[in-house]
């Protein structure tokens, strides 16, 4: 079978496991808006995992990158702030809770997210990357019965396993396919 169909079937059994784990549980509702959005979201997310490997050919380091996102980012955003409910008041610093929380926003789940992905961009490419975002709600599921102490369904532990097994299956037959190229042509280029 060819690396790319291989690949293509190990992306399609692992969103069918996100799928699973995304919906078990729930009922499927459909609206439209918000899955405008994320069909939205997931092809700017997919635009900015292409151009960040593009800037990183620039020769700015993952930091300057990120950070130059950051301020383009808050700079695009300013302006829809008039179109929400946003008050420019500053009680809301007095409580410690909200400081640690913005802290955490911006610098745990923003600043170090994004520095981390950018550099795993520039290291595996964005398709190799973008391929372990499928590992997410593996990750959530798990962490659920950690923390949360959930238990895991017949579903989740079905989609867990499909996320798993697509995404070793669009690695390795990947990985074997090369390795029997190799030993049928002499000079192969890395």
């Amino acid at each position: 079978m060819n690396c790319v169909y291989t690949y293509l079937i190990g992306c399609v059994i692992a969103l069918i496991g996100i799928s699973i784990i995304s919906f078990s549980g729930t009922t499927m509702h459909l609206n439209p808006i918000g899955d405008i959005l994320s069909v939205g979201a997931a092809m700017v997310w997919s635009f900015y995992a292409v151009l960040s490997k593009k800037m990183g050919a620039f020769g700015y380091s993952v930091i300057q990158t990120t950070r130059r996102t950051f301020f383009y980012g808050i700079l695009f955003m300013i302006p829809a702030l008039y179109f929400f409910d946003f008050k420019w008041d500053l009680y809301r610093f007095s409580t410690p809770a909200y400081i640690f929380n913005i802290f955490y926003l911006g610098l745990g789940a923003s600043a170090i997210c994004f520095v981390t992905w950018n550099l795993a961009v520039r290291i595996l490419g964005a398709i190799k990357t973008s391929v372990y975002i499928y590992l997410a709600p593996v990750v959530t599921a798990v962490a659920s019965v950690i923390v949360l102490h959930e238990k895991i369904t017949f579903l989740s532990g079905l989609g867990i396993v499909l996320v798993l097994g697509g995404l070793l299956l669009s690695e390795q037959k990947k990985k074997l396919f090369l390795i029997r190229g190799r030993k049928h042509t002499e000079n192969v280029v890395e």
